[in-house]
């Protein structure tokens, strides 16, 4: 495209192509785009003009206008096959087709963007093959063999995947253990740091050149116990960067891709456990419908609470010590377990109001209420003026 734009007008001296350079990068930091405006810069006229083959593959964006501004500064003209010779911003047509172009270009940016990544997340669904990136804690990567397209293959290019790592796999399924147990994320990082364990920056450090290495921390801890590739299914996109679109939501494989540190079920319970903490008499305070009450005021889930020797619940409305005292904000929002249960099990018609023996009569009534609620995906709604159940939004 270049030499046949420049014929009977000049020749091409030089080329300059970043291959495998994205072209939102701008110009400035591309290797062979910098080296060629250093050598403009100083090459005392003996180069006119960037000829430039393809619009979309050089610019995106407001690139074109910024290095335009540049190539007038410098004495330098810039072509483009669709003006076809050197662009003049001076004129209207020439305005009016370099924004259709920028606006090509961005629109180009993004399918290609969509396409890489709905591949890259059917790949890891479908094939469960791991993508790149760090391995997590307790896993190491090994060959998997060649790689499954026939050119990379002939290239040497091999796949990769995840297998347990004999240092760490152990400390990765005991932290499962101890949280199944129902001791909290920090007593776990706690024991985990008295018993000298290497932390993950600790063992693998050049990976981790960021980490301070020194110990665990509760963040660490509970990211490995949130993270679902222990069960042995190969997950994509965990932190997506980009809210938009269905490509930006996590993919997990849909068959087992590598070995297991965690059954799946122990992995859904270890989500869903609350850590009891010891009161000073030596007993530990259970709250049944710990996270299924909801402010009717400010929306937010109310905080276990005990008070005068039972379970309560309330809501300071996002209230906390570092606001000032006087702040205006609605009252504190108090309501005892006990009331509610009771009266919430008659509507979802407790077994024991009925006068007739079940099985499930050996539970507590207020772990009876608490289950049915959970297994109807409903909450409780309180306001201070009443209550009321409504689904879950699942959306």
């Amino acid at each position: 495209m270049a030499n046949g734009l420049v014929a009977g007008s000049g020749r091409i001296v030089a080329a300059y192509f970043d291959a495998g350079t994205s072209r939102r990068v701008p110009w400035t930091q591309r290797p062979r785009a910098a080296r060629l405006m250093a050598e403009i810069a100083r090459s005392n006229k003996t180069i006119d003009a960037i000829v430039v083959g393809e619009y979309e593959r050089a610019f995106t964006g407001s690139q074109f206008a910024t290095l335009y501004a540049w190539c007038l500064r410098h004495g330098v003209q810039l072509w483009l096959p669709e003006t076809g010779g050197p662009v003049d911003l001076g004129n209207r047509d020439h305005r009016a087709l370099m924004s259709l172009l920028a606006a090509q270009s961005q629109r180009e940016v993004l399918r290609a963007r969509h396409r890489v990544l709905a591949a890259m997340r059917n790949q890891a669904i479908q094939q469960g093959r791991y993508l790149g990136g760090r391995p997590p804690y307790g896993y190491r990567l090994v060959d998997a063999g060649p790689h499954p397209n026939p050119a990379d293959a002939r290239w040497g290019r091999r796949l990769q995947r995840l297998a347990p790592d004999p240092r760490t796999a152990p400390h990765v399924a005991w932290m499962f253990q101890q949280r199944l147990a129902g001791h909290s994320v920090a007593s776990i990082a706690r024991h985990l740091n008295e018993r000298d364990i290497p932390c993950p920056s600790n063992v693998d450090p050049d990976r981790n050149r960021h980490r301070t290495r020194s110990a665990w921390t509760l963040r660490t801890v509970a990211v490995i116990l949130a993270n679902p590739r222990y069960t042995g299914r190969q997950v994509w996109n965990r932190r997506a960067t980009d809210t938009s679109g269905p490509t930006s939501t996590p993919a997990l494989s849909a068959k087992v891709a590598h070995s297991a540190l965690v059954t799946e079920q122990d992995f859904i319970t270890a989500q869903q456990i609350r850590a009891t903490r010891t009161a000073s008499d030596g007993q530990p305070r259970q709250f049944a419908l710990a996270g299924l009450i909801h402010c009717g005021v400010c929306d937010r889930r109310l905080d276990s609470h005990w008070n005068h020797g039972r379970p309560t619940y309330r809501c300071r409305h996002g209230h906390t010590s570092t606001q000032r005292a006087g702040q205006l904000r609605p009252k504190t929002l108090y309501v005892r377990e006990d009331h509610l249960v009771d009266a919430i099990s008659i509507q979802l018609g407790d077994p024991g109001n009925d006068g007739h023996t079940r099985p499930e009569l050996d539970r507590p009534r207020h772990r009876r209420v608490a289950a049915a609620l959970r297994d109807s995906g409903k909450i409780i709604v309180y306001d201070g003026a009443g209550w009321r159940l409504e689904e879950i939004d699942s959306s």
